[in-house]
């Protein structure tokens, strides 16, 4: 028979690998999600960019629009270097928790809570 001490020791160390790795592809999960909905959300931008080159004129809302927009690109910025670099994939979820965490400091230090 095996002590129980010898298994203990043999599978903790592969639980919290699981652990964590379940975390971390959660953590992937979610931020492609962003990804996507940020990136589809920008889908108007270029009908409105191409408004002025057709001839038309953008009024104030579309000008807002369009700020808005490229906000939000610049949002994306860091994660589009990510795919960008060799292997930068793989620094996507170390990317999204330092991301996360910023933003919970930011909310402690405001005084809200999630």
């Amino acid at each position: 028979m095996v002590p129980d001490r010898f298994v203990t020791v043999l599978i903790y160390p592969l639980h919290r690998l699981r652990r964590a790795g379940a975390g971390l592809w959660q953590l992937q999960n979610r931020e492609r999600l962003r990804i996507r909905d940020e990136m589809s959300a920008t889908q108007r931008l270029v009908p409105l960019v191409m408004k002025q080159r057709n001839g038309e004129h953008w009024t104030v809302e579309d000008r807002r629009e369009i700020r808005e927009h490229l906000h939000r690109m610049a949002a994306l910025s860091p994660y589009m270097v990510l795919f960008v670099m060799p292997g930068g994939l793989f620094m996507l979820p170390v990317l999204a928790w330092w991301l996360d965490r910023r933003r919970l400091s930011r909310q402690n230090r405001d005084g809200h809570s999630s």
